[in-house]
C-alpha cells in the first residue's frame, strides 16, 4: 500500500522572519511552494508586545490575541493583505516598528473561500483545508449544547476556540488530555482542568463534528465564535505527549517528520506554552523561545529548554521543569518541514 504523506509541507505551512520598517510592506516566503496564508500568528522577537492572529475567514482588519482575553479588535494597519506567497502588513507598531525583527506562522486554509456546514445541530461557516487537515470555523453561540460541523471529513486532533465578542479565556481542546471534560487555554499557564460539560460537552470530536456546552468560552448565546480545528496528516502534524524524565538526555518524541514548529505545554502543572522553529533556529539546538501565553520578546533558553529537531522527530535536551520534569505529562503540536518518508516510501535526504 502506497504510504500517503504530504511531499512538500511549504504548500501548506511556512514561517516567514522580517525586519520592521515602521511604513508599509510585504513579507514574502521562501518555501519550495508559493503559499497564500489564511491564518497569520505574528509576533515580535525583540520586545514585549502582543502577538497578533488574523485570518481570512474574519478579513485582514480583525485581530485577536494568544496569549489575552481580550475580544476581537478592529485595526486597519496590522495585516493589510493575504498574498499569493506572503501577506502585507501596515505600520502599527506591534507587527512593523522600525529595526524591530519579527516572525509570521502562516497556515493555509482555503484561500479566503468558505461554505456554510449543517452537519452539526448549529450551522457553521467553514473554510477548510482537508488536504492539510486545517479548518477555520465560525458560529454563534447558543448558551446550550450543541454539535458544529468542522469539514475536515477526520476527527479533529486540537482544536482552539476564542469568543470574539466577550473577553474570556480561549479554549483549547487536546485529545491527550485527560479526556473531553478536560480544557487547556492557550492565553493561561494553567494545568489541564475538568471543565464537565462547560466547554466541549464531554464529547469528543467525531469525523463532521465538534461538540461545544454551554460555557462562555466555546458557546456563549448570541456571540460570535471562531474555532481553528486541526486534525493529523501522516508526515505533515502531529498533536501528541510524552513523559518528562527529568535529564538533558530527555524523552525522544516520534513524529514521522522533522519539526519545522514545535508548541509545547506541560499538562500536569503551570507553565508556558513554549514554540520553537526551524527560521529563528536553523541548527540544532533549538532554544529561542517564544511563549504563546505571554506578550514577551524571544529569550535564549540555552541548556534550560533546548531542543534538537530531529529528521523523524524531536528530542529533548534540557531538565527544565516546564519542558521535561519526571513523571509529568506534556502535550505538544508540530508541524513538519520535510517528512521523514516521501509518499514513495522512499525516506527522505538527510538534513
Amino acid at each position: 500500500m502506497a504510504y500517503t504523506t504530504i511531499d512538500d509541507p511549504s504548500a501548506h505551512f511556512q514561517i516567514a522572519l522580517y525586519a520592521g520598517d515602521g511604513s508599509t510592506q510585504s513579507i514574502t516566503n521562501d518555501g519550495n511552494s508559493d503559499l497564500q496564508p489564511d491564518w497569520v500568528w505574528t509576533k515580535s522577537r525583540s520586545d514585549s508586545s502582543l502577538a497578533l492572529i488574523t485570518d481570512s475567514t474574519r478579513g485582514t482588519g480583525k485581530r485577536i490575541y494568544p496569549s489575552s482575553t481580550s475580544a476581537e479588535e478592529s485595526h486597519s494597519n496590522m495585516v493589510t493583505a493575504f498574498n499569493s506567497d506572503g501577506f502585507s502588513i501596515g505600520n502599527h507598531s506591534a507587527i512593523n516598528t522600525n529595526n524591530y525583527n519579527y516572525v509570521g506562522w502562516q497556515w493555509k486554509a482555503n484561500g479566503g473561500t468558505t461554505a456554510s456546514n449543517t452537519d452539526g445541530a448549529t450551522t457553521s461557516t467553514v473554510q477548510a483545508n482537508t488536504d492539510a487537515g486545517f479548518s477555520i470555523v465560525t458560529y454563534t453561540g447558543t448558551g446550550s449544547a450543541t454539535t458544529l460541523g468542522h469539514g475536515l471529513g477526520v476527527a479533529p486532533a486540537m482544536l482552539i476556540v476564542k469568543n470574539r465578542t466577550t473577553a474570556v479565556d480561549w479554549a483549547v481542546y487536546h485529545k491527550d488530555l485527560t479526556d473531553a471534560g478536560y480544557v487547556i487555554a492557550i492565553n493561561s499557564t494553567d494545568a489541564e482542568a475538568d471543565s464537565g460539560t462547560n466547554r466541549w460537552n464531554h464529547t469528543d470530536p467525531t469525523s463532521s463534528v465538534f461538540s461545544v456546552g454551554s460555557g462562555q468560552q466555546t458557546n456563549q448565546n448570541t456571540n460570535s465564535m471562531i474555532c481553528y480545528a486541526f486534525a493529523e496528516k501522516q508526515g505533515y502534524s502531529k498533536f501528541g505527549k510524552y513523559v518528562g524524565n527529568g535529564n538533558a538526555n530527555g524523552a525522544f518524541v516520534y513524529t514521522g517528520f522533522k519539526p519545522a514548529w514545535l508548541m509545547i505545554k506541560d499538562i500536569g502543572a503551570a507553565g508556558n506554552w513554549f514554540i520553537t522553529d526551524h527560521k529563528r533556529n536553523p541548527f540544532n539546538l533549538t532554544d529561542d523561545w517564544l511563549v504563546a501565553n505571554g506578550s514577551g520578546a524571544e529569550t535564549n533558553y540555552v541548556n534550560a529548554s533546548s531542543v534538537d529537531y530531529l529528521s523523524n522527530g524531536f528530542k529533548l535536551r534540557t531538565t527544565y521543569s516546564e519542558a521535561n520534569t519526571s513523571g509529568r505529562t506534556y502535550v505538544y503540536f508540530a508541524f513538519a518541514e520535510n517528512p521523514f518518508v516521501t509518499s514513495t516510501g522512499i525516506p527522505t535526504t538527510a538534513r
